[in-house]
């Protein structure tokens, strides 16, 4: 893994030029119906973020919620600054924007910072919350992780509460909930680039950070040196749709991987056939630990229950590797272990945290108004669940305009790096095959067979992958990197527990060792 060079000196209180100084105004957002009075901006300051050890820089701007009413609500965008440790540092930073929809960039620092080291010794690093998210306008629902089991698996309970959830927002003075569309939240990104007086910078995007930085370089494309878009979202991807499909994929590939791995055969050979029973069994009453308090509960199990299990571990295929096992317990009642890999992403975190009503105000806005025309067929096993879902959601939820020019993917005027995970159950690569083939002769795809969802960040070839392309000075540099490592990557094997056999075998050597 690539580390962090040494400790970070502290940085200092007078403002570098070439990124701290100030915009004299900012352009009004695209559209506009009047001239609009510069955002406010505050200088930025020396604060600390949780989990960071050294100070960073913090900034905030003051945004109208609706570009079309300079003069009305406005709202504060928040951002950090992480400085370059080079003295002789490069003008273009590099700007994370989080995924989601519903995630903040700044909680993500602390994880991502290490990560990104070398590019940040001569490279600002730049977080910035997207409205509706951390700091910014945050739209965040209740934490209802400690209510029970039971509750929270009931038919139509999820449903309710988002409604719940939207009935608060919207009384909130930023609760409008038609202002935060990924367009008006680019604009917002692009306020700050003027405010810290970049002309150009780097993009990284993430999940839905990849439809973020696609529409960015849309309103903004000689604002962007580089981009790198990781497990893309495309603007036409219809994300309750495609789900359905792509999940059903990772869950194929994660049985095919087992029937070809002897060890996994020979202790699971009918695991697929036990799936689909849990499957047709449903809904059932089993037992189950709470995830937080530890108390052993009773639910009813639904079908939607089964498959939110079985789910969340597709997205690692190091934690995909234990679900043959995971799935084989549950076949004999022992529910525990699905219930665990189900918890093993985010674990809860704060910085995986999805600010639900930012979530659920993009993708109603966005996504779907086209789910009734799509003719992408629901699978097997997935259904049309997450349709259902985000249907009921979406009829009641406040719906932001979508210009049908968002849709669009313009050819790129700068290199752009596309990669996908070959096991992602969320962005595989016929959504990167797409993007590709529509931002054209300036991108390039990498495709990580045994990837999941996510590997710029995650996988070490890959993050050496991401520095030198955006390191290159020059352009045909940058798409002729060697990426070759990402064909070597091997699939995690399958967890395969002990048997008591081999815990005795295990015990009886030792016991050996000891004489």
């Amino acid at each position: 893994m690539l580390t962090r060079p040494g400790a970070r000196p502290a940085p200092r209180a007078r403002p570098a030029p070439a990124l701290w100084s100030m915009a004299a105004a900012l352009a009004l957002a695209a559209g506009s119906a009047r001239a609009a009075p510069p955002d406010p901006i505050r200088p930025l300051t020396a604060c600390r973020v949780d989990g960071v050890s050294t100070e960073v820089l913090c900034g905030q701007l003051s945004r109208p919620l609706d570009p079309a009413r300079p003069d009305g609500v406005r709202i504060d965008i928040r951002y950090v600054v992480v400085p370059a440790l080079a003295r002789n540092k490069l003008p273009d930073p590099v700007l994370l924007l989080a995924g989601g929809p519903g995630q903040s960039a700044i909680a993500l620092t602390a994880s991502v910072m290490p990560r990104l080291s070398r590019l940040n010794y001569r490279r600002d690093l730049v977080f910035i919350d997207q409205r509706g998210t951390g700091r910014s306008a945050p739209l965040s629902c209740p934490d209802n992780s400690d209510r029970g089991l039971d509750e929270l698996l009931k038919p139509g309970a999820k449903v309710r509460l988002l409604e719940q959830c939207r009935d608060t927002l919207q009384r909130l003075p930023h609760g409008d909930l038609r202002y935060y569309t990924t367009t008006i939240a680019m604009q917002d990104m692009d306020a700050v680039r003027a405010a810290l007086g970049v002309e150009r910078w780097n993009l990284i995007g993430a999940s839905y950070g990849t439809r973020a930085a696609l529409e960015y370089q849309r309103q903004f494309p000689d604002r962007v040196r580089r981009a790198v878009i990781d497990g893309v979202a495309p603007p036409d991807m219809v994300l309750p749709v495609s789900f359905s499909q792509d999940a059903q994929r990772a869950l194929d590939l994660s049985f095919a991987a087992c029937a070809q791995a002897a060890d996994c055969h020979a202790r699971y050979p009918a695991v697929k056939a036990e799936w689909q029973a849990l499957i047709k069994g449903m809904p059932r009453k089993v037992a189950f630990t709470h995830p937080l308090t530890g108390r052993p509960e009773e639910v009813t199990l639904t079908r939607e229950g089964l498959l939110g299990l079985v789910r969340p571990p597709l997205y690692a295929p190091n934690v995909a590797a234990a679900l043959p096992a995971a799935i084989h317990e549950a076949s004999l009642g022992r529910f525990d272990a699905l219930a665990g890999l189900a918890g093993q992403l985010g674990g809860g975190s704060r910085a995986m945290r999805i600010f639900e009503g930012m979530h659920f105000s993009v993708i109603c806005a966005e996504d779907a108004p086209r789910i009734a025309a799509s003719t992408e067929a629901p699978s097997p096993d997935f259904g049309t669940l997450d349709r259902d879902l985000y249907t009921r959601v979406c009829a009641s939820w406040p719906r932001g305009e979508v210009a049908p020019a968002f849709y669009a993917i313009p050819p790129a005027r700068h290199p752009v790096l596309i990669t996908s995970g070959g096991s992602d159950p969320a962005t595989p690569e016929r959504h990167g095959q797409r993007v590709q083939a529509a931002l054209g002769a300036q991108a390039r795809h990498v495709v990580v067979p045994t990837a999941g969802h996510g590997v710029m960040l995650t996988l070490p070839c890959m993050r050496d992958v991401l520095f030198r392309f955006i390191d290159a000075p020059r352009d045909a540099d940058a798409l002729a990197v060697d990426a070759s490592c990402a064909l070597k990557l091997p699939r995690p094997p399958a967890f395969l527990p002990p048997t008591p056999a081999t815990l005795a075998a295990a015990a009886s050597a030792a016991r050996e060792s000891d004489r």
